[in-house]
């Protein structure tokens, strides 16, 4: 819608439960964003009342021999990367509940947005299992590591009002208007020419795992791209 693709996660009746073809779908529609011109940024959703998603689908788990090998199917596909890596703006529109790979989903954006009843949280410990969809390496990367760590090993829920003092949200409004918001706010955002707002993520993005020198470095080489 108006250069924004809107990608719902549609499985309300298990508050859009994480499955394998969610993923699979999933990946095509990045892959199909990337590559289409007149997409200039992805809104992820979730869809029904109680929440953005759940997490993974736990009932899968028992077609597998053991979690950790379902875990592994599950994942094999390199969903994540694509996400973090699409050159293109991305954000969560999150409401109600946000665990596990839900979070995960939403940490992988490079914008969070969430309504006042939205609550976070990485219960995967509970079940003998590791945040497996990226959350172990994006979260400590916006919320410090000491918060992280707690809320992996806890499982602790987050409230929305404390994700926006953590930095997980950026935006905080009521339900109704969330996704009216969320598109208006990411349409603002991928206003700005493509070419520098891909560089300017890459920037960020790899520049968080170099030394400052090397950064700036890197941040020369990009800046020059667009002169």
């Amino acid at each position: 819608r108006d250069s924004v693709a809107v990608v719902t996660l549609c499985r309300p009746e298990a508050i859009n439960a994480f499955n394998v073809r969610m993923r699979d779908e999933l990946a095509e529609a990045l892959s199909a964003a990337r590559e289409d011109d007149e997409v200039r940024a992805l809104l992820i959703v979730g869809d029904g009342e109680r929440g953005f998603c759940a997490g993974a689908d736990l009932t899968e788990f028992g077609t597998a021999p053991s979690q950790a090998i379902a875990r592994y199917v599950r994942w094999a596909r390199d969903l994540w990367s694509a996400l973090a890596d699409l050159p293109k703006p991305t954000m969560a529109a999150v409401h109600g509940y946000c665990f596990g790979s839900g979070l995960e989903i939403a940490a992988l954006c490079d914008l969070r947005i969430a309504s006042q009843d939205a609550v976070f949280a990485l219960p995967e410990a509970s079940f003998g299992l590791i945040p497996a969809a990226g959350g172990t390496q994006s979260l400590p990367r916006i919320v410090g590591l000491p918060r992280a760590m707690e809320l992996a090993l806890t499982g602790r829920r987050m409230t929305s009002g404390e994700a926006v003092r953590a930095g997980f949200v950026d935006w905080l409004v009521p339900r109704e208007q969330l996704h009216v918001v969320a598109e208006a706010r990411l349409r603002d955002v991928a206003s700005a020419p493509a070419a520098a707002f891909a560089l300017a993520k890459r920037a960020v993005n790899e520049g968080a795992d170099m030394t400052l020198a090397d950064g700036l470095r890197l941040e020369r080489r990009l800046a020059a791209r667009l002169r």
